[in-house]
């Protein structure tokens, strides 16, 4: 358990720290690519949601064994992103400097998927009398 609820809470904590910046760097964003401001509900939807998720891994890290089911959904975000930028790679849609942004979450996404197998055996049996 203590496997996950440090990778859990380490992701969170990463999440925050790369996605906050992101609210104040419209202007940066859109020096390389289609201005935010030209679609402000997408760019900032985004990170409101993307920040839920941080919020969602620190409540995972807070107690694993009980929140191991919110786990999946966890790796199904990672893997999301990931494939998203593989697929978009791969129609050489997106440069491999955008596409080594799925490294991080690609790494996370597969400590999920270990802290969801380690906590298996900390999951206590159900007794049926």
């Amino acid at each position: 358990m203590t496997f996950a609820r440090v990778v859990f809470r380490a992701a969170g904590v990463w999440g925050v720290v790369v996605l906050t910046p992101l609210y104040f760097l419209v202007d940066l964003t859109g020096r390389q690519y289609a201005a935010p401001m030209d679609y402000p509900q997408f760019f900032y939807g985004f990170l409101s949601v993307a920040m839920a998720w941080q919020i969602a891994f620190l409540i995972i890290g807070s107690n694993p064994v009980r929140f191991r089911a919110l786990m999946i959904p966890a790796i199904l975000e990672k893997l999301g992103f990931v494939s998203t930028l593989a697929v978009l790679y791969g129609q050489s849609r997106i440069s491999a400097v955008d596409a080594q942004a799925a490294i991080p979450d690609f790494v996370l996404c597969v400590l999920f998927v270990v802290a969801l197998a380690k906590t298996l055996r900390d999951v206590p049996e159900r007794r049926t009398e």
